[in-house]
């Protein structure tokens, strides 16, 4: 069954879908506004995304499945509560995607990959029951680089998402499906998975907002390992306002996932609107290196100046491992895929290529299921792994992860928060990097080394190269220092930072 072909009932009910837009954008406090004041119903507001979907979706290709039923039965949910008069939930009637590493009771879930095509999970992963349970409507499953593992979002089997703000350009990656859909205004919100700048990326190239939290602050019980020390789930969206509402729903202690942490979650909605209170803002030079972009690196000049009129105190910092930063997340991403990817071998679940022989059984399956960019970190992965290059590779990968997390550390003895560019380059072109792996990861260079530390981060739209190309402005925290950069984004936000 196709996308398409799930619309199908839905058009047929002249009275839930709808010619005509019914807003060219929404937030999640409009949404709320209008369901208590019934200005529309959350079966309306559906119907009306389901059509934009329809409309775009061919074009961009960030939706790979739709979820129809589920979505109507929890807006009728959401009316049945608003026609009670009682207090609504915090994201009711929201339509909002998912990424599709994330497991959905029910619906497909196939990692970009040929290998898991066919795949249905039995359960939903923590971060879309507590969606769901705070009155989300689920639209279906975003687009994204096969497992997690991409810069542009060009490595999924079902083809490429295109960036809807320039369409000869990539959404960024993997979680480009989740970017492009809140951009194109084909959902309010989304859910993407960070892994060494998966979310962060995306939403600088799509211009959105777009947050990874600290590790462990989001339960990462039902996403599909890539890299389990590093992987994350996190909100994207068109305000700073909305991502701290997803953001405080999903996060907190799940008891399914042992990494979560116990860290109480803070009002974040509360928080956005208080003053700043001249916090010290690090600016390392490390981050502005030979290698950005000179248009890039004139916005985030810009941006960097309204946060000293905002009353801010800008404090040069070093952090001298972060040259390193890249070769280290290389070695550490890769062994841990390799490991977690040895499951996919045709005998328990997902694609099966048919053999006489196991050993060829297995290779043929992952041959013909796992892509190249999948395959080529892999065997990195392996070769690290392996007797003879474990110390020399994956030891001191891990020695040199911990002198980067320091590095923050003595960063944030010395600052509230750190100011960097989120992509040392503007949205490039579809193709423009795929036959270069070297320059695809350097993508990376500026999102891997706060993965590899553990702290949060967000990215900010900071203006656009000639009106169109969008930059983000990425803001680091310390561990479970979401609240503190949220206020620092929503201030600049607030300020006009996307126009600088």
């Amino acid at each position: 069954m196709t996308w398409r072909s799930m619309l199908r009932p839905l058009r047929q009910r002249s009275d839930l879908y709808r010619e005509k837009p019914l807003a060219t954008a929404w937030t999640i406090e409009g949404v709320k506004e209008a369901l208590a004041a019934k200005k529309i119903s959350a079966r309306e507001l559906l119907a009306d995304f389901y059509r934009r979907i329809e409309a775009r979706n061919p074009e961009l290709n960030a939706y790979l499945a739709l979820t129809p039923e589920r979505a109507r039965r929890q807006a009728e949910r959401i009316d049945a509560l608003v026609a009670a008069g009682g207090p609504l939930p915090p994201l009711a009637g929201v339509p909002m995607a998912i990424k599709d590493v994330i497991s959905t009771r029910g619906t497909k879930t196939t990692c970009g990959s040929k290998i898991l095509e066919n795949y249905i999970p039995p359960y939903d992963a923590t971060a879309v029951e507590r969606l769901e349970a705070a009155g989300a409507v689920l639209l279906g499953k975003t687009n994204c680089d096969e497992f997690a593992m991409g810069s542009s979002n060009e490595n999924s089997a079902y083809g490429p998402v295109k960036n809807p703000l320039a369409p000869d350009r990539v959404p960024g990656g993997s979680s480009g499906g989740s970017a492009a859909v809140v951009a194109a205004g084909l959902a309010v919100a989304s859910l993407g998975t960070d892994t060494g700048g998966s979310i962060r990326q995306p939403g600088s190239f799509c211009g959105i907002p777009a947050m990874m939290g600290s590790y462990g602050r989001v339960s990462r019980y039902g996403l599909i390992a890539f890299a389990s020390s590093l992987d994350r789930i996190g909100p994207l969206a068109s305000k700073v306002r909305d991502v701290a509402s997803v953001l405080e729903v999903i996060a907190g202690r799940d008891p399914l996932d042992s990494t979560s942490t116990t860290a109480p979650v803070p009002d974040y909605g509360a928080e956005l609107g208080k003053p700043l209170k001249r916090p010290r803002l690090g600016v390392p030079k490390e981050y502005f290196a030979e290698g950005m972009d000179a248009n890039v690196r004139k916005k985030i000049e810009a941006g960097i100046a309204l946060f000293r009129k905002l009353g801010c105190e800008l404090v040069d910092i070093r952090m001298p491992h972060t040259d390193f930063a890249i070769a280290t997340y290389y070695i550490i991403a890769t062994a841990e895929a390799s490991s977690n990817l040895a499951r996919y071998d045709g005998v328990r679940y997902g694609l099966r290529v048919p053999d006489d022989s196991l050993l060829a059984m297995y290779r043929k399956t992952r041959g013909a299921g796992f892509g190249p960019e999948v395959k080529r970190r892999i065997v990195l992965g392996t070769y690290v792994l392996s007797a003879g290059y474990y110390d020399a590779y994956y030891l001191k990968g891990q020695k040199v992860r911990t002198l980067i997390a320091e590095d923050f550390r003595d960063a944030f003895s010395k600052a509230d928060a750190i100011l960097t560019p989120t992509s040392p380059v503007p949205p490039f072109q579809l193709g423009e990097r795929t036959s270069d792996p070297l320059q695809m990861y350097l993508a990376d260079i500026y999102t891997v080394t706060g993965s590899l530390a553990g702290v949060p981060g967000i990215s900010v739209p900071c203006g656009k190269i000639d009106g169109q190309l969008p930059v983000g402005l990425q803001i680091f925290g310390p561990p479970f220092g979401e609240a503190r950069i949220l206020q620092l984004a929503h201030a600049f936000e607030q300020a006009g930072g996307a126009e600088v």
